[in-house]
């Protein structure tokens, strides 16, 4: 179990921003004109530069920065069959929808995206090549070992609610059953992920935003009973690994949108504590959510459970003073426990192998403040113990 005994952790959510050639490999890959030979060795150094990257910034459990990937959610369409024909997705966000002139500016001409719209499931899931997770744990762990972090690693992967937001179904009898089929071919990932040595991030926007993208304008019960359905079969797909390796990431979008129909997480919370990880994140710093720390006071949290809230915005250019970030861990030890807190980040900082919102030397400087932060946290919860920052 890794918890926070001499000092507050710093960790983050996955994803940081590609170099720019490696971003070139990638969209290639992802429109079917991809050179392997350029691709493979280019991965592997970029994740090895990234983790040395977040030893140097002080980060201690850290990540492959998801390099390998065009997404956290697309990536799936090159490792399993049964997906296929793009589909138009059959919803949008209740708050950019709202303000459709400032919709149409979010994908500007500085951003570049995947090729094609998102695959549909068109046939039975299976696993159709395992070399691609294989490399992935290879690389991470060739990267760990040249630049072993302080308290760990942890690699990413889609849940399956989130597969079915974006990876619509269109050959299963209904959404409840595409979901299922997910949990079952996406256990070996899991699995294989924790077999590795790291622990697992199960990445599950879809428990908080998708109350204001799919189920918008409808009862929130209806909601609830898709998030219930997705935590039953997250924990199933699971069963097999100790709650202590996994982590679960929930957000309400990592885009630059109002978000004036966020679920509050009140609503949504007896629900996310049936989840088998021990480690929660969650969104705590950018303007929609950074009070809700008030909220998760308020909450039944169970006492195995350990909170990492996201402390810096991974939307904004904006960074956090250090004394900032430290406030808000304080606010939350004073919930749980000074042990039973993780300096973490809103979300990832490059969702999309594309440009980012935050500019790839500011996104360095914040896990920088970060580390900073977390260092002033600990002198202020540990005072005997920790050396004064500066």
């Amino acid at each position: 179990m890794i918890l926070s005994q001499d000092r507050i952790l710093t960790t983050l959510a996955g994803s940081l921003p590609r170099p720019d050639d490696l971003v070139e490999l990638l969209l290639a890959q992802d429109g079917g004109a991809g050179d392997d030979a350029a691709l493979a060795p280019r991965v592997r150094q970029a994740v090895a530069d990234v983790v040395a990257q977040q030893v140097d910034a002080g980060i201690d459990i850290v990540s492959d920065g998801e390099m390998s990937k065009i997404s956290y959610v697309n990536y799936l369409k090159h490792r399993l069959d049964g997906f296929g024909e793009e589909a138009s997705l059959d919803w949008s966000a209740q708050d950019i929808d709202e303000h459709p002139g400032y919709g149409a500016t979010l994908g500007g001409p500085l951003e570049k995206r995947p090729t094609g719209g998102p695959p549909a499931c068109r046939g039975p899931l299976s696993v159709r090549d395992r070399s691609l997770l294989d490399d992935d744990l290879a690389n991470f762990s060739a990267a760990v070992s040249a630049s072993p972090p302080a308290g760990g690693a942890f690699m990413n992967a889609a849940s399956p609610g989130v597969v079915a937001q974006f990876m619509p179904n269109k050959f299963y009898p209904d959404d409840d059953a595409y979901i299922e089929a997910l949990g079952d071919v996406l256990q070996e990932e899991y699995e294989a992920i924790v077999g590795a040595g790291f622990q697992l991030q199960l990445d599950c926007p879809d428990l908080a935003m998708g109350r204001h993208m799919v189920f918008a304008g409808r009862p929130l019960d209806d909601f609830r009973a898709r998030a219930r359905h997705i935590v039953e079969v997250l924990n199933h797909a699971t069963r097999n690994i100790p709650p202590e390796a996994m982590r679960l990431h929930i957000c309400w979008g990592n885009y630059p949108g109002p978000h004036t129909h966020d679920v509050p997480v009140a609503d949504i919370a007896d629900i996310i504590f049936q989840v088998r990880p021990q480690y929660l994140l969650f969104e705590g710093a950018n303007p929609r959510h950074a009070h809700e720390w008030e909220e998760w006071a308020g909450l039944d949290i169970p006492e195995d459970k350990v909170l990492v809230p996201g402390v810096i915005d991974t939307n904004s250019n904006h960074v956090e003073h250090p004394k900032l970030i430290a406030q808000r861990l304080c606010h939350y030890a004073d919930i749980v426990g000074r042990e039973r807190v993780i300096a973490g980040t809103d979300c990832g900082f490059a969702t999309l192998a594309s440009l980012p919102r935050v500019w790839p030397s500011i996104a360095w400087e914040k896990l920088r403040a970060l580390a900073e932060g977390a260092a002033l946290a600990s002198e202020r919860l540990w005072p005997r113990v920790s050396s004064r920052v500066e």
